[in-house]
């Protein structure tokens, strides 16, 4: 039986992944350390044989190689995170920390215990160029590297780069717009739309930070979780040792992000407008064209059928 071990397998998307993996059969080795993922998103597989949860934090190199030499995985799926643009530039120690030293105690357990696959989250928004008139980012651009963030997942795709010549590995990384679903909690640059919708359901206003050039908001390119399943289902069978974009190519601005949950939610709060965050990135709008020529991938939901789906796991889980 394969193993897949799984960083950050307990947060909002690693815990879809630990479903995907056990419904295909795979061995799962979970490894979070809870910061933000939470127990409650991976409970259903706690009594399963084939479920293993490791409570660690991947910046202890040692705890990591200990993983690694009791279960052995052929895929590593990492999805460990700091995941915050803003955080990232009050805390670049701690970016650095998590997204890159973290990141290196894996590829150095990969050393002594060799792999098949490895797939690696990075950030297509925090990566983009500078977007100009209808231009859409290509994997080829040179990314602007605004923060430490996208410093540290730049230079994390490079060491996997290395290490896989080095070390005989298959590997892909996903450069992810930015991902929304069921179990997301309101942090990180992904967490808008959770953000907002606490704010709504509390009935709350919310905080639009934007610059003076942009009233309606910076943009970005939202992708649902289900279309993220199928990119990390796919390439865990086909590695395509390249990094692709996964996104929707359509470049919406975070107000009307806001106006489209207000009328799905039913809500009339309004929404403030502050400066924008340090590091922030005006327009992010993935070009996946990559994807869907390397391995057929292409997202399926638009922003208003993935915020209706998420309206009804929410009321079927009584959330709402």
């Amino acid at each position: 039986m394969t193993v897949v071990m799984i960083t950050g397998g307990a947060g909002f998307i690693g815990s879809h992944l630990c479903d995907i993996y056990l419904s295909e059969g795979f061995e799962v080795v979970c490894v979070d350390n809870l910061v933000s993922g939470k127990m409650e998103n991976i409970e259903a597989h706690l009594n399963n044989e084939k479920f293993h949860f490791e409570k660690i934090d991947i910046s202890n190199r040692e705890d990591v190689a200990k993983i690694f030499q009791q279960y052995k995985p052929e895929i590593v799926n990492h999805h460990a995170a700091q995941k915050s643009v803003a955080d990232s530039v009050l805390d670049p120690f701690l970016d650095l920390n998590t997204n890159l030293y973290g990141l290196l105690n894996i590829l150095d357990a990969i050393k002594s215990n060799p792999i098949k696959n490895f797939i690696y989250v990075s950030s297509g928004g925090a990566l983009s160029k500078e977007i100009v008139g209808d231009e859409t980012s290509v994997e080829t651009d040179k990314p602007q590297q605004a923060s430490p963030y996208a410093i540290n997942k730049f230079a994390g795709e490079n060491y996997i780069k290395v290490y896989t010549k080095l070390y005989k590995f298959e590997y892909t990384i996903l450069r992810y717009a930015n991902v929304y679903g069921n179990r997301q909690i309101p942090d990180g640059e992904c967490g808008v739309i959770p953000i907002f919708l606490n704010n709504i359901l509390a009935d709350k206003p919310s905080v639009l930070m934007t610059y003076e050039d942009m009233p309606r908001g910076c943009t970005r390119d939202y992708v649902f979780i289900e279309d993220v399943k199928e990119i990390n289902k796919l390439v865990t069978h086909t590695p395509l040792n390249t990094e692709i974009n996964i996104g929707t190519g359509i470049e919406i601005p975070i107000l009307d992000i806001y106006n489209t949950l207000a009328e799905i939610f039913e809500s009339n709060q309004p929404i403030l407008r502050k400066p924008p965050r340090l590091g922030d990135v005006k327009r992010s709008v993935l070009n996946t064209d990559k994807a869907k020529q390397l391995i057929g991938w292409k997202a399926k939901y638009e922003l208003n059928d993935g915020l209706k789906m998420l309206k009804e796991d929410m009321q079927r889980e009584g959330k709402i």
